[in-house]
């Protein structure tokens, strides 16, 4: 590591009724990663924020490259060196890729005018670099897929040549060729050191590319260690404040009824799909981006139309040819997109609970006013929804507050078959950890469950059965017992044979 290009001391952060940093200290080095972790609401985004110009601490020393610093925003941030690579991608997806690369530093010819194609030349060049051969420079942002636009995102903060990169669950959308390429342009950069701030939930991915780790807890740091001191049974530990033991496989719940059965189901990129779900099983459908599982459970849930195969609910022929079809059904999604797909995030918690009821359910099947609100305060209790009323907004939840807010409004029309897309994308351990109770209490009730998930242990601590996929087939179903991630990932991969 080189000479510190951060240093904070004792930095205080305070909103209405929380402290959300409490005289917190963290340093940088250039030609280091420093891996930030804890639970989401333990500060981590407070303390970025305030690093990148977002906040302005209340109390204590911001020193950056050089200086003492308190950022007027996120521009006086940039100027200073400091570029963030937000979790929430801000490319503008209406412009072209090389637009979004250099907005704001444009190749300019002697007269003062964009010339647009040194400009041109000069992102193609970037994106050879950074080996993403299937994007073009002319290419529409908005257009790309979520792990193209999250390597743009990248790649334009890069290309501002800031020497702190603040990078908050970079590889949350990327696949594991992706997460391994980004990783070998992070060595590249410590290598001209730069220092990062690595922020991100998967713990082997921490251990895979950190210096130095720092766990915050509750708006306090806790404990930094050097990476080989810091087991990762030791980081979760910190993180939740208790001693870990690791995840334990559920029991099956699973009946001898089936509640559906799926024959030779084609869509667009669905081909032949067919398999069957019992009363109160887990059934696990895992694979690689791209091949099919969102798309499976869109088709099931009406929201993607299908070319031909059946669906059976009970040994009944059933058409699933829109949303509510599938919720009269007695069928419910929680999508992949938190924010972007399951909240209405201008709407209080008991709102976005209540949405569904509201918006879907048939004039007979509504739910009167002072019953639906009895609904609502009985899922809040039964998920241990942690807000400080029914009526804060919902984007002032922690993610995973959030996540079983999503659930919850669900919960509220009884349903039968729960469809989970990547259920706990994006939240920290001990909220994962209460999203794999609920999963297991509902099987218990007698909820048949599809879990899409692209983390292997998750999927081999809840599922009862495993489906894997590829190229939008189902290639491999695994009884889970004695089953290994390599198995998995043979199937995974097509490397059976």
């Amino acid at each position: 590591m080189g000479e510190k290009i951060v240093d904070i001391k004792g930095i205080t952060k305070r909103f209405p009724g929380v402290t959300a940093l409490d005289k917190v200290d963290f340093d940088l080095y250039s030609g280091e990663v420093h891996a930030l972790v804890g639970e989401n609401g333990s500060g981590k985004s407070t303390l970025m924020n305030i690093i990148s110009g977002v906040y302005r601490q209340d109390e204590g020393r911001l020193w950056i490259l050089g200086g003492e610093r308190r950022f007027k925003d996120t521009r006086d941030a940039r100027a200073s060196g400091v570029a963030t690579i937000f979790q929430e991608l801000s490319l503008a997806a209406d412009l072209s890729v090389t637009e979004n690369i250099f907005m704001g530093g444009q190749i300019t010819n002697r007269l003062g005018f964009i010339n647009k194609a040194e400009t041109r030349r000069q992102c193609d060049e970037l994106l050879r670099e950074y080996c993403i051969k299937d994007v073009s420079p002319d290419d529409i942002a908005g257009r790309l897929s979520l792990s193209r636009m999250q390597l743009i995102e990248i790649i334009k903060s890069i290309h501002l040549n800031a020497k702190i990169l603040i990078m908050d669950e970079p590889t949350a959308a990327l696949t594991n060729a992706e997460t391994e390429l980004l990783f070998e342009h992070i060595h590249r950069l410590k290598q001209k050191g730069r220092g990062i701030v690595f922020i991100s939930h998967r713990l082997n991915e921490i251990k895979q590319i950190a210096d130095r780790i720092t766990v915050l807890r509750d708006g306090r740091r806790i404990r930094t260690e050097q990476n080989e001191e810091f087991s990762v049974e030791e980081i979760i530990s910190t993180m939740v404040g208790k001693a870990f033991d690791g995840a334990k496989k559920r029991e099956s719940r699973a009946g001898d009824e089936t509640v559906l059965e799926v024959r030779n189901l084609t869509s667009g990129r669905l081909h032949n799909i067919s398999f069957s779900l019992k009363k109160g099983e887990v059934l696990g459908i895992t694979g690689l981006v791209g091949a099919g599982r969102t798309e499976l459970l869109q088709t099931l849930f009406g929201d993607t139309r299908y070319d031909s195969g059946e669906i059976y609910l009970h040994g009944q022929k059933a058409s699933l040819g829109s949303v509510k079809s599938s919720i009269d059904h007695r069928m419910a999604l929680v999508p992949e997109g938190r924010k972007t797909q399951g909240l209405f995030t201008k709407l209080s918690v008991e709102e976005n609970i209540a949405v569904v009821n509201r918006m879907y359910t048939s004039t007979f099947g509504f739910i009167a006013g002072g019953e639906i609100q009895k609904k609502i305060n009985d899922v809040r209790q039964k998920l241990s929804i942690k807000a400080s009323s029914l009526s804060t907004e919902i984007v002032n939840l922690s993610g995973g507050n959030q996540q079983k807010s999503i659930i919850g409004k669900w919960l509220i029309n009884d349903p039968e078959i729960l469809l989970l897309d990547e259920p706990t994308h994006g939240i920290d351990i001990g909220a994962k950890s209460e999203i794999y109770n609920i999963i297991d209490d509902l099987s218990r009730e007698g909820v048949s469950i599809l879990l899409v998930s692209s983390e292997m242990p998750e999927i081999l601590t809840l599922a009862d059965r495993i489906l894997t996929m590829y190229r939008g087939r189902v290639n491999g179903e695994l009884v889970n017992k004695n089953i290994t991630q390599e198995e998995i990932m043979a199937y995974v991969t097509n490397q059976v044979k």
